[in-house]
């Protein structure tokens, strides 16, 4: 029976984060080490997100559990696993069908006992969580940006950013376009039709190229928004 370690990362700066391949790695053999445990193999998960378990590293140690190759898996820490309630239980619940421990470094815990199992679920709980609050957060702060006039993200073609480089004024020239766009539509022309009229027209884009159907759906789905 095997003792595998798993390593992951999701981008090139996770590793300035402390948590870079090589040092999840040590962690996992020093982990191994310390419980007189002799370690296989540690797969790695390169450039791979955790919001899914359909990694190849992950599956081909899923498929090795599977086959009952497997009596513990150690991790460096258990988002290196998984950001998933769900997948977690799921991992937690075939594991412990086969009789493998899941070890995590970072939060002391084994799987190897009921009540490892009940502290790294309740932690992954918390850790989702946690996640979900700050998508709300940072929804809530871009949505109050937007209805205080202030910029977020790019710039919606019929506006300029203003002088104190936060709000956004209106852009004489492109809303010019914008309600020429508005028009035709409403006159039941199609996009494609409407980008020809505009090049004809002598409308261009910001870019200064001329209006092709993309461009035009873009420009109505940014006016639906802001309206």
């Amino acid at each position: 029976m095997k003792t595998l370690g798993y390593v992951r990362v999701s981008t090139d700066r996770q590793a300035d984060q402390g948590v870079s391949l090589d040092a999840q790695d040590a962690k996992v053999r020093a982990m191994a080490t310390v419980q007189s445990r002799e370690l296989a193999e540690v797969i790695v998960d390169g450039g791979e997100s955790a919001k899914s378990i359909k990694r190849p590293g992950m599956q081909r140690l899923l498929g090795m559990v599977n086959a009952g190759d497997v009596q513990a898996v150690i991790i460096a820490k258990l988002d290196r696993l998984t950001r998933s309630v769900k997948d977690l239980c799921g991992l937690l619940e075939l594991f412990e069908k086969k009789g493998v421990a899941l070890i995590s470094v970072a939060e002391s815990l084994d799987t190897g006992s009921a009540a490892g199992r009940l502290v790294i679920t309740i932690m992954g709980a918390v850790s989702q969580w946690e996640r979900e609050a700050i998508g709300e957060r940072t929804r809530d702060a871009l949505q109050h940006k937007k209805k205080c006039g202030q910029r977020t993200g790019n710039i919606p073609f019929g506006y300029r950013l203003g002088s104190d480089q936060k709000h956004l004024e209106v852009d004489p020239v492109e809303q010019a376009a914008v309600n020429e766009i508005k028009r035709l539509r409403r006159d039941g022309q199609t996009l494609r039709r409407i980008a020809s009229m505009l090049n004809d027209g002598g409308h261009r884009t910001r870019r200064g190229t001329q209006w092709r159907l993309e461009s035009i759906t873009r420009v109505l789905k940014s006016a639906t928004s802001i309206a």
